[in-house]
């Protein structure tokens, strides 16, 4: 299948997601990194049932709380703060007015439309589009400022066009996945923190998870997840954050839960059937 058999999901890491990860292998010892999936045992699912229900209903008690402190403010979009975590309940303030193809556009010019940004372009920077000439130079156009984005457009042309780079991923050098399989990258944004912020340029870590491979029946790059922090530079520009430059890192990574890992088709079927956000925060 091709590029575009991803849905409209983005995702995965800023260039492509090429980082390595661990695979859990399923037990059994068939070496199959697609196997079906194991069904948990019965005590340990009714005790994680029941945490679950008693941490929803102490969430909801707490979310509903009305102890009228005086000097409390709820609604806060950001902090003042560098590093501080912001809320991410709803404020009340529309997060973006537009879009640009199916970018989301207009931020506002404050902290939260500074991370607003940096969390909706993170998603197609690490996006499966990335790989197809035609919508990677769309992507770069929008996202980056207009005096960066000619420069970075060069460079990525190279790394996306490098055959060996594709054949390591397992695509084909065309940078389409091979017949009967579905190459998947999506990037899933956790949360975000402003670094630094001074009314036109700002600095925004973007913590996320990344779903990157190829699925489908005889694959040898299986889907796996990654997770990564990317600190994006951005400045205003035309009335809305660019970026102008990024880092990428690993983690945080949290520790896997006992599950196996789904079979190749059920993991091409969630592709088809779910599709990717092209928004964040």
């Amino acid at each position: 299948m091709s590029l575009g058999d991803d849905n409209d999901g983005f995702g995965s890491s800023g260039m492509g997601g090429s980082g390595q990860t661990r695979t859990r292998l399923p037990e059994g010892g068939t070496g199959d990194p697609y196997a079906p999936a194991r069904r948990p045992r019965g005590s340990r699912s009714l005790i994680g049932a029941v945490g679950v229900v008693v941490l929803l209903i102490a969430a909801i008690a707490f979310a509903n709380r009305g102890d009228g402190e005086a000097g409390t403010d709820n609604t806060s979009a950001s902090s003042n703060t560098p590093g501080k975590q912001a809320p991410t309940a709803a404020t009340g303030v529309r997060p973006v007015t537009g879009k640009n193809g199916t970018i989301p556009t207009g931020f506002a010019r404050d902290e939260q439309g500074a991370q607003s940004a940096a969390s909706n372009y993170a998603i197609p920077l690490g996006s499966a589009y990335m790989f197809d000439t035609a919508r990677r130079h769309e992507i770069v156009d929008a996202v980056y400022a207009p005096d960066i984005a000619a420069a970075r457009q060069g460079a990525l042309d190279k790394v996306y066009a490098d055959k060996g780079f594709l054949t390591r991923i397992g695509l084909q050098e065309d940078g389409k996945a091979p017949n009967g399989l579905t190459f998947i990258s999506r990037v899933i944004p956790v949360g975000s923190k402003i670094e630094s912020f001074d009314g036109d340029r700002a600095t925004v870590a973007v913590w996320y998870s990344s779903l990157f491979g190829l699925a489908g029946e005889g694959s040898q790059n299986p889907v796996s997840e990654s997770w990564y922090t990317t600190t994006y530079q951005l400045r205003w520009v035309g009335g809305d954050w660019k970026v102008t430059d990024f880092e990428q890192k690993d983690g945080p990574v949290p520790v896997g839960r006992d599950q196996t890992a789904s079979s190749a088709e059920e993991m091409a079927d969630a592709v088809d059937q779910f599709g990717g956000f092209t928004y964040a925060r």
